[in-house]
């Protein structure tokens, strides 16, 4: 009896255990991005889904929504603000919206290489943006990377800044990025990155911006004959969490996010050289025209953003602190 007692008592037990919140209650992470699975942010996003999982025993899972499907970059850094998405890998392109420190990563032809960009993100400077981003509801984790920004376009190779005049180029919502394409002499149309493969087929734009793997995974060369590398921006992709959604966490769930997400950041630097290196030659056979230009007129040309614009922002001194880390 005694045994049979024992038994009873611990199916209870189990079944309580089974039927109780926290066994039933499993996390769920939406993690968002617009661009697609086999891009540099697919890789990030898989890895940061099989580092959470693996550290959290399954406690928390991770649901990936790529390509746009909770919308473009801007709709979902406010989404992530409201909490209604737990998590983005996001460029810092519409950011800067919400929170000004973040256009200081915008300026055209701050960053000198990859090494370069990598001291400053991981530096003091970059770590105080992320932890900044707390104030507008948006927990920054960790600096993952879209790369050094390119044009493709259709019509007349662009070798110089007045090849661009009058050429409608989208770029992000990003007001310093706006001010770049004008003192080029581009006519900048702001669009959500969901919307571009179709203007561009319509001919609504010209061309567009953005690191060259982007035209492999996005298949611009459909609809895009042309590129030339001037290397105007360089463009990091924040790994960020909604601040409502990170407060509720416990301590050990904070440190798996965090752990995971540092994780993520490295996969998306590595996944974007073998991407970027690769790009050219696929490109090539596709059918498009890879331009290499003479950066200096570019430079020269977009001197007034770096040195006005950023006097108003009041980002002089960062900005040649940047410079100095080269």
């Amino acid at each position: 009896m005694n045994i049979i007692k024992t038994k009873i008592i611990q199916c209870a037990a189990l079944t309580t255990l089974a039927l109780s919140p926290f066994a039933l209650e499993a996390k769920t992470i939406n993690l968002a991005f617009t661009q697609t699975m086999d891009s540099q942010y697919g890789a990030a996003g898989n890895a940061f889904k099989s580092e959470l999982e693996k550290l959290s025993d399954h406690k928390i899972e991770v649901d990936l929504k790529p390509a746009g499907a909770l919308g473009g970059e801007r709709e979902v850094v406010e989404s992530l603000q409201l909490g209604i998405i737990e998590m983005t890998i996001s460029s810092t392109g519409p950011l800067g919206n919400f929170d000004k420190d973040v256009y200081l990563f915008d300026f055209p032809y701050v960053f000198e290489s990859y090494d370069h960009a990598h001291r400053v993100l991981d530096s003091h400077i970059g770590k105080d943006i992320l932890n900044g981003m707390s104030e507008h509801q948006i927990k920054g984790l960790a600096w993952g990377e879209n790369g050094f920004r390119q044009l493709t376009y259709n019509g007349d190779p662009i070798l110089k800044p007045e090849d661009l005049k009058g050429k409608k180029i989208r770029t992000m919502e990003n007001w310093v990025h706006l001010a770049t394409f004008n003192a080029l002499g581009a006519s900048p149309i702001p669009m959500s990155w969901t919307e571009v493969f179709t203007a561009l087929q319509q001919g609504t734009i010209d061309g567009q911006e953005n690191p060259i793997n982007l035209a492999v995974t996005s298949k611009l060369y459909e609809v895009q004959k042309q590129a030339s590398m001037t290397q105007h921006l360089y463009s990091p992709a924040v790994i960020a969490m909604s601040q409502g959604y990170w407060d509720g966490l416990n301590s050990n769930e904070q440190k798996w996010v965090q752990q995971a997400a540092d994780v993520a950041a490295k996969v998306m630097r590595q996944s974007r050289e073998k991407l970027e290196n690769e790009a050219s030659d696929q490109l090539t056979q596709k059918g498009m025209t890879i331009h290499k230009v003479d950066i200096a007129p570019f430079v020269k040309a977009t001197e007034g953003v770096r040195n006005k614009i950023a006097k108003e922002m009041e980002f002089t001194e960062k900005l040649a602190e940047i410079k100095s880390m080269k």
